[in-house]
């Protein structure tokens, strides 16, 4: 490496997929020790930031354990249309429950997580948290998820993790929170509850505005909802009851099928689907003041030349694109799959083909989650 000026060889590195990057890393301790590095990451990102074309990420997990993470290039000008053009999967790597920031992913694996830059195929997993909390004769005790968020004043990236002990029906409930800095020598510390604060179970993906602050759904008891929200600078964790209109007596299976939160117009909102597929109906409930809890709805008519396209398939929301787009995924996987993105502001659904993947991932049980990631976003240097 020492016959290559530095700047030169940074060059022809990032132009090179990430799954090069990782290989390239086995050549020498000094060729790891580049692509690791910080000053290599913002080379990275300021090459990423000359290209816009976005990537798909597929998380696949089979009720056998089996996991694969693939990639996916648009191969049309509107993005109507992505094909598998890598197979990221790393043995022991995948996992539940993808969460994504600053072009880091987080996975639950099990009872640990694991955090993975696709860009320069470094990955991270942490270790297994031992909690205060023991279960009682009768009750089960298990991570529930994994969140990532960012503390810009110090310029941190921390997880939030989740364990929760409850009985049947949510009785007993008792959680911990733990977080873990991003950095060196970081390890898991406790959440300190404050004096209102009420255990929950999560049962929605975890979404961030600007990553400072994550919120996600969580049910107090079998009747009463809430946004959690976790201020990544101070710890804190505040709770927010969701409005009752929300719920409609719908029960826990049925609303975690039916509801997410996602962000509209730099605010929390609830998308509420459950109508979608008979009416061609949705509504948004948007967080308008977190303090004052102050909710406003927007009901959303699909346009009628677009109903055939959710009247005869079971959906789920998986998030939303970069430009605010909600992504909605059938519940199974069939040959022809593809996903619907819904353009909140100008009322359009359009489909969007997904293509390549493997067959033996069709027509079974199992679990998959979806990201949408510019390639511009941000390269972030994970410590290890």
């Amino acid at each position: 490496m020492s016959e290559i000026p530095l700047d030169l060889l940074v060059e022809i590195l990032i132009r090179l997929p990430g799954k090069y990057l990782a290989r390239f890393k086995c050549v020498s301790k000094q060729w790891s020790s580049l692509i690791s590095s910080r000053y290599f990451c913002d080379s990275l990102t300021r090459s990423k930031q000359q290209q816009q074309e976005p990537r798909l990420y597929m998380c696949l997990v089979d009720e056998g354990g089996h996991r694969a993470l693939l990639s996916m290039a648009s191969t049309s000008p509107d993005n109507t249309s992505f094909v598998v053009d890598q197979d990221l999967s790393i043995p022991g790597m995948g996992g539940y429950y993808l969460n994504d920031l600053h072009g880091l992913m987080c996975f639950s694996m099990g009872k640990k997580a694991c955090i993975y830059n696709p860009s320069t195929g470094q990955r991270l997993t942490l270790p297994k948290i031992k909690p205060d909390i023991i279960a009682e004769q009768g009750q089960t005790m298990y991570v529930k998820r994994h969140y990532i968020g960012y503390d810009p004043i110090d310029s941190q990236h921390k997880l939030l993790c989740t364990i929760v002990m409850y009985s049947d029906r949510l009785f007993n409930l008792k959680t911990e929170h733990w977080v873990f800095v991003l950095e060196t020598g970081g390890s898991w510390k406790k959440v300190v509850s404050h004096e209102n604060y009420r255990p929950h179970t999560a049962f929605a993906r975890g979404q961030s505005i600007s990553g400072s602050v994550v919120h996600y759904l969580a049910w107090h008891d079998m009747y009463t909802c809430a946004i959690v929200r976790f201020d990544v600078r101070s710890e804190e964790l505040t709770t927010i009851i969701v409005p009752e209109d929300v719920r409609d007596d719908m029960s826990i299976p049925a609303l975690e099928m039916r509801a997410e939160l996602i962000e509209y117009g730099g605010k929390i909102a609830i998308f509420e689907h459950s109508n979608l597929r008979t009416e061609g109906t949705a509504v948004l409930w948007v967080l308008e003041d977190a303090e004052k809890k102050e909710w406003s709805t927007r009901s959303l008519v699909l346009q009628p030349c677009q109903r055939h396209l959710v009247q005869d398939i079971e959906l789920i929301v998986k998030g939303t694109t970069q430009d605010g787009k909600v992504i909605l995924a059938p519940l199974e996987m069939h040959s022809g799959f593809y996903i619907l993105c819904y353009d909140l502001q100008s009322n359009d659904l359009s489909k969007v083909e997904i293509k390549g993947i493997p067959h033996r991932w069709f027509d079974k049980d199992c679990y998959f989650d979806l990201r949408l990631m510019n390639k511009s976003e941000r390269v972030i240097y994970v410590e290890t």
